[in-house]
């Protein structure tokens, strides 16, 4: 999942290969900001969205507040830790495309060194405090989902497969298993339920965003599925991956004993996302895709229903 401005704009470097520049000199708080620039925050944000309804589900209400605190701040961590990483190894391609090119590595407002020892510090930080307030199967799902982000999404797949948002997004996923275990010590068939709607959602929530940015990614030579296929293919996917998603959120019923509160949101939710994806699959046959509108819906889509997964237990 990516937070991006649509705004950014830098032209970009002739030598992509070329060793970042030095830091430019500047302010504490500005030197704090590109620090955590680093760590993408609002992805962290996202991410967070699900690992708190997890936990209530798996509590079946208020879950220890010490546990919930730990894992928040554990599953935060783990989450910048990766996420700095990706920007440490993709500093490369950041600086062809136009989006990224005002990332703190690219601008050279962060040294690589500093930023790969931050990724180190987080990382490990996210494993200790993960095992410390919650359980070591929570400790050992951080460090599968740092793993799998870092090396099975930013160095395996990305620049070499179309499918590399769809197994390498699975690392996005992993905050609601991480949620759960934290929890209960263990995993059951609920969270691997709420693993499966995430890893449904995140094509439909990431391609749209890939064709709105193709000529970024073809640039910095990245396959995303939009670069390699035409946008008419592209949605056909997109709708596949919708219609699993919504199927997982409903299995969610029986599998969890969800109440009506949940049932009626699954559902309303599920009909409001597939009518915005068959609307980017007329405009995309009219030569007028407006993936964006897609790509924030879905956004909305996640976060909506996850709320009520959290509120299903209090409001059931």
């Amino acid at each position: 999942m990516s937070a991006i401005d649509p705004d950014e704009s830098v032209r970009p470097r002739p030598d992509a290969d070329a060793e970042t520049p030095a830091p430019a000199p500047t302010s504490r708080l500005g030197t704090l900001k590109n620090y955590v620039a680093l760590t993408k925050p609002r992805i962290i944000e996202l991410l967070l969205v699900t690992t708190v309804p997890a936990m209530l589900l798996a509590a079946d209400g208020w879950p220890p507040l010490g546990v919930a605190l730990g894992t928040l701040l554990g599953g935060g961590l783990a989450a910048a830790g990766a996420n700095t990483f990706n920007s440490f190894l993709d500093r490369d391609i950041d600086a062809l495309m136009h989006r990224t090119g005002k990332r703190p590595l690219v601008a050279g407002t962060v040294s690589p060194r500093n930023a790969l020892v931050l990724a180190w510090v987080l990382s490990v930080l996210a494993v200790v405090v993960l095992w410390l307030t919650s359980n070591w199967l929570a400790a050992i799902l951080g460090i599968a989902a740092i793993a799998m982000y870092v090396f099975g999404y930013t160095l395996l797949l990305k620049r070499r497969t179309p499918q590399n948002i769809v197994w390498g997004g699975a690392a996005g996923c992993m905050p609601v298993l991480i949620g759960w275990a934290a929890v209960t010590g263990g995993l059951d068939w609920a969270p691997l339920v709420l693993f499966l709607i995430v890893f449904f959602w995140t094509p439909p929530h990431y391609w749209p965003l890939s064709m709105r940015y193709r000529d970024d990614y073809a640039a910095a030579s990245v396959p995303m599925l939009p670069v390699v296929q035409q946008d008419s293919r592209v949605v056909v996917r997109i709708m596949r991956y919708s219609w699993a998603m919504i199927a997982a959120s409903l299995l969610l019923i029986p599998v969890a004993g969800m109440s009506w509160f949940y049932s009626v949101a699954a559902v309303l939710l599920g009909i409001g996302f597939l009518w915005q994806v068959y609307v980017l699959r007329s405009q995309v046959k009219l030569d007028q895709p407006q993936p964006m509108r897609l790509f924030h819906g879905s956004i909305t889509y996640l976060s909506l229903l996850f709320l009520a997964v959290g509120l299903d237990p209090f409001v059931g």
